[in-house]
This record gives C-alpha cells, structure tokens and sequence, in this order.
C-alpha cells in the first residue's frame, strides 16, 4: 500500500538547499575580500535579484565569478523553491476541496444509516459495536482532528446545529444516537431529529436521572444513563457474574455460539397474523423466541406455540450463529 505523497517535503529540501547556497555565497564572498556582513547581504541580495549595486570595491573578477555562480544557482533555485511552496500551496487546497466534496457526495447518497453524535468514550464505545454489526455510521463531532481518529464518515461541526445535522443525512437516517456530555445539548439534537424525520430511531444519553423523562418528552425513543447501567452491570458481575458474563457474550461477541437477536415482524408477511406454531418458525430456523416486543412497549415474557404474532411486534430470539443466518434468509423468503 503507497504511502500519500507530502506536497511540503519538496518544499522543506528546496528551503534548505537554498539555506545551503546562502552559507555557500557568503563563505565565497568573505574569501575574495568582503567583511562578514557585506558578504550575507551580496549573496541575498544577488539570489533575491532585488537589484541594488554591488558592495565593497571595485570588483575583481574572483568577485563577478562568485556572483555569476551565485545567480546561477541561487536565484534559480529561489524560483524553484517559490514555484515549488506556491504548488504545494495549491495542492493543499485543491485536496481539501476534493475531500469535502467526495465527502458530501457520500453523506448526500446514504439513506438507513445511523448518525452518532459525540466522539466521547461512550460515543467510541458504540461506534465499534455498530460497525461490528456492519451498520453505515456518520460522526458528527466538533473536533477537527476526529476526522483523522476515523476510517469513515465523520461531519466537522456542532451537532446543535441543523445545518450540520443536515450535512449528515439525519433526513435519511434509520437512527440518530445522542452521546453527547450536556443535557440540554442531548434534548436540543433530540428535538430537532424529530423535527427533520419523524420517523427516525432515537436513542439519547442522558448524565443525570432527571433529565430521562425530559428527554422522552422531547421525543427520544430511548434514553439510556451509561453510568447506571454501568452500576447495574458491576453489580451483576459480583452477584450473579456467570449470568452476566454470558449475556455480554451472548449479545456482543460473534464468535460466541449462542447469541440474542431480534426482528420486526413486518405486515403481510407469513408472520403477521400468525401463532408461533403455525407460522413454522422454530421448524424452519431452529431459534427460539424467548419474549416478544408488543408495539405499545410492553414485554409478553416466555411466549408459547399458541402466542399470535401481529406487524409491529419484535421477537427476540436465542440461537446460533448458524440459525440467525436462516431466519434471515427465511424472512427474506416466506413473504
């Protein structure tokens, strides 16, 4: 893999090789006779073609051999080292403009993606998982610098601001995730995601307990504390710790042969409408649905064969890796 190639090396080498002529005439210019001073100003002034006349005495012709081999080189290589700065100068900023505009190009084609607000701990955190999950993800970040931290899309500015929620596709977007430090920064993206797409998945982080029934008010779907969920998980693993242990696993690693998923059960599909039992769920995928989502948020625990699925309910399902892959494939085909 090349490496990008640096516009400013060529320009850093020529600026020293022009440091180096300069040393170069004045050491010349101090041999054939003048003092130290007037030896730097005849070199400068001589690679600089300002034009002023010649200092010290009458020029010997030691004299006008060192200047004619000082404007040879010197001043060639001073409009070298000018071309080269005004080149990478340019360069620079036809890069820049490039990559803003691939970059946008990019943002303006995605559609069902996720958008992450905030490049904090917590925001790194989820930004591996999703990605893990192989979902599309948007950073939106006031730090320039992240930019550089991410293989991927990241928009540059305040997540406060529509123009830059905008820029990151939130119109299109399957879900918006708030993980910024403030509050009230958390309900003001909050609201104005709802505004911009209705529709859209919004989960929140929220700092204190209080600000939690707020920010479902200003429209958050979820609204998570990652400091008491913290708690609760470390408290888990010195009271239950196996159990805790495998659930972590069971929900995050692939490599775990038994994992949690979930799916909607989307209208006029083989599901919908149907019982468990006669839908051949279990027959045809092997997973085993373990609690069913209803759509007013409620939680049917332990379903049975004769449990009715109705589009909007989500099943949560316990299977292999191996299963989960033909579940989706069923899904995709017993419409």
């Amino acid at each position: 893999m090349g490496t990008e190639r640096d516009p400013w090396r060529q320009v850093r080498l020529a600026v020293i090789a022009l440091g180096g002529v300069l040393i170069a005439g004045t050491i010349a210019y101090r041999v054939v006779g003048l003092s130290l001073f007037d030896a730097f100003y005849q070199t400068l002034i001589t690679i600089s073609t300002v034009g002023f006349s010649e200092v010290g005495d009458q020029p010997s012709s030691a004299y006008r051999a060192v200047t004619a081999v000082v404007i040879i080189v010197g001043v060639g290589l001073a409009l070298y080292t000018l071309g080269l700065f005004f080149e990478a100068l340019m360069e620079g900023r036809i890069g820049e403009h490039v990559g803003r505009t691939r970059l946008q190009n990019a943002l303006d084609h995605l559609e069902g993606h996720t958008v992450l607000c905030g490049w904090g701990r917590v925001g790194q955190s989820i930004y591996a998982t999703l990605r893990s999950e192989g979902a599309e993800v948007v950073v939106i970040d006031r730090r320039p610098e992240v930019a550089a931290e991410i293989n991927g899309l990241v928009v540059v500015g305040e997540a406060t601001d529509d123009v830059v929620l905008r820029r990151a596709g939130v119109e299109r977007a399957r879900g918006l995730i708030i993980a910024l430090d403030s509050d009230a920064d958390n309900m003001y993206v909050t609201l104005s995601g709802r505004s911009m797409n209705p529709g859209i998945v919004i989960v929140t982080r929220s700092t204190t307990a209080a600000a939690g029934p707020k920010l479902k008010q200003a429209g958050a779907d979820t609204v998570v504390n990652p400091h008491e969920i913290g708690g609760n998980r470390m408290a888990a693993f010195m009271t239950q710790p196996n159990v805790a242990d495998f659930l972590g696993e069971a929900m995050h690693d692939e490599r775990f042969e038994v994992q949690l998923r979930e799916f909607e059960v989307l209208p006029g599909t083989i599901l919908d409408g149907s019982t468990l039992e006669d839908s051949g769920l279990k027959r045809a995928t092997g997973v085993t649905v373990l609690a069913i989502k209803r759509p007013d948020g409620s939680f049917l625990h332990h379903p049975v064969a004769e449990t009715t699925l109705d589009a909007g309910d989500v099943p949560i399902v316990l299977g292999t890796s191996e299963q989960h892959r033909s579940l989706r494939d069923w899904l995709n085909t017993a419409r």
